[in-house]
């Protein structure tokens, strides 16, 4: 039941699957709609939280140094145990997104009350530490359970599902204020009851969401012959995991090192916008002059709204981004819709009036639709088999470790070079976004898998089960 390449690596058809429907990969797939309220919940108002609580905006970067740690060491680790994990009831993946599902939505429970900065922080910490959990497998649940032929569309079904959660999640507070009329206003260095509503709302869309998931989708069997060494071999302790994780670092296929660099310069890009994007439209384009004014609040709602509409073009762009690949090939694709949301975070320090926001957040869309699939899609097919999951919590250190820089080190950027300008830190990240194009166009090189059809991916796989 399975080949190898001539590198003696597993070929991209290794282990052959059936193909799912639409209705089956959507449920492998829903959890992530939950996912993304832990996750945009707090990149729409953990900057305004950690100002609501007094932060300076050098201070900001710092604060958010939970989330790549958190990602750093727990993504590989995560991906290790879930390769080695099976449950004749819940599977390999399915028991961390519950785990992860539990934790974070207490988290979501207890951010909104935090008394304090380094008690938002700390509980920052334990949620991207929770949300690590559920997420990594999510990525490795698609290798798992779909044919290279599907893999595009269902690392788009994944983007579409984001998108749609992320533009709740980022809307919720501006729902909660106007739709059912909870109050904005907020004592000094308190939190407001309509982002404190907001929070109780996401933790208990997330569980719902991992729990559907959860008890709809079923997993294979491992097909690997090795699998229950590989079992006990994972006993020997962590020195055994951790000899194995940097194995794996150190012989990374060379598509995933192209990428890679792709990631390096692509996700600051966004992190700079998630740091201070709200905050920037609350005093840039609204004009407040503090946390109490009430131009404060309407901006930072303002802003929540326009994230949101990034997000429903992320995932209206989903739908369509299978058949751009299909047209352009997945290196292509990719590089367009950078170009895309480099020009959207460029264009935030042109804008005279906040409907134009929106404009800039179309191009965010078309890029963040992209980045959540296009290079997982690209990475997929050249994963050994048996080592998806380490390996995707790899490729995340990609995405983490600019965070970490970021955080570190532009604390002192934004107070020394940017004069604690939040809008020119947005457009830096565009910047950054404009590089990460180039890369991708240059650097990553194409293969057959990247730009074949479905009917033509398909027909490799038919042709690899009659060999077999």
């Amino acid at each position: 039941m399975s080949s190898t390449n001539s590198a003696g690596s597993p070929s991209a058809f290794s282990i052959l699957r059936p193909r799912l429907n639409f209705a089956q990969i959507f449920n492998m797939s829903f959890g992530f709609f939950g996912i993304q309220f832990g996750w945009d919940l707090q990149r729409a108002n953990m900057g305004p939280i950690y100002e609501y609580l007094k932060a300076s905006p050098d201070q900001i970067p710092l604060l958010f140094l939970a989330a790549p740690l958190t990602g750093l060491i727990m993504q590989p680790i995560i991906g290790y145990m879930s390769d080695r994990t099976w449950h004749p009831t819940f599977g390999r993946r399915r028991p961390y997104f519950l785990v992860g599902a539990i934790l974070s939505s207490i988290c979501l429970f207890l951010m909104p009350n935090s008394g304090s900065l380094w008690m938002a922080a700390g509980l920052l910490w334990i949620l991207d530490t929770s949300g690590n959990i559920a997420m990594e497998p999510f990525r490795a649940f698609v290798a798992d359970k779909l044919p290279e032929s599907q893999r595009t569309s269902g690392f788009a079904m994944q983007s579409f599902l984001i998108g749609v959660g992320g533009s709740i999640a980022s809307a919720l507070p501006w729902i909660m204020s106007h739709v059912f009329q909870i109050s904005t206003s907020a004592s000094e260095g308190g939190i407001p009851p309509s982002v404190k509503f907001a929070f109780y709302t996401g933790g208990t869309i997330f569980l719902i969401s991992v729990l559907y998931t959860v008890f709809t989708s079923k997993e294979y069997p491992p097909a690997d012959v090795n699998f229950k060494q590989k079992i006990k071999d994972s006993n020997k302790g962590i020195g055994g995991g951790v000899t194995e994780i940097l194995h794996a670092i150190k012989n990374m296929p060379a598509k995933m090192k192209q990428l890679a660099l792709v990631q390096f310069f692509t996700w600051p890009g966004l992190f700079l916008m998630w740091f201070y994007y709200n905050t920037a439209v609350a005093r840039n384009v609204f004009h407040a002059v503090g946390t109490t004014d009430p131009n404060y609040i309407k901006g930072i709602e303002y802003g929540g709204l326009t994230l949101s509409y990034y997000n429903i073009v992320a995932f209206l762009f989903a739908l369509a981004i299978p058949f751009v690949a299909k047209k352009l090939g997945r290196r292509l694709t990719h590089t367009f819709c950078l170009t895309c949301g480099a020009i959207g975070l460029i264009c935030v320090g042109l804008v005279k009036e906040p409907i134009q926001l929106y404009f800039c957040m179309t191009g965010v869309g078309i890029a963040w639709s992209s980045i959540l699939s296009m290079p997982y899609a690209m990475l997929a097919g050249a994963l050994p088999e048996d080592k998806i999951g380490v390996y995707m919590g790899i490729f995340n250190f990609f995405i983490v470790l600019p965070e970490i820089i970021a955080s570190l080190f532009f604390g002192w950027i934004m107070q020394h070079l940017l004069n604690n300008d939040r809008i020119l830190a947005v457009q830096l990240g565009g910047v950054l976004m404009v590089v990460a194009g180039i890369i991708c166009y240059f650097v990553v090189k194409e293969t057959k898998n990247d730009t074949a059809t479905d009917s033509e991916i398909a027909s490799l796989e038919i042709e690899e089960q009659r060999s077999v």
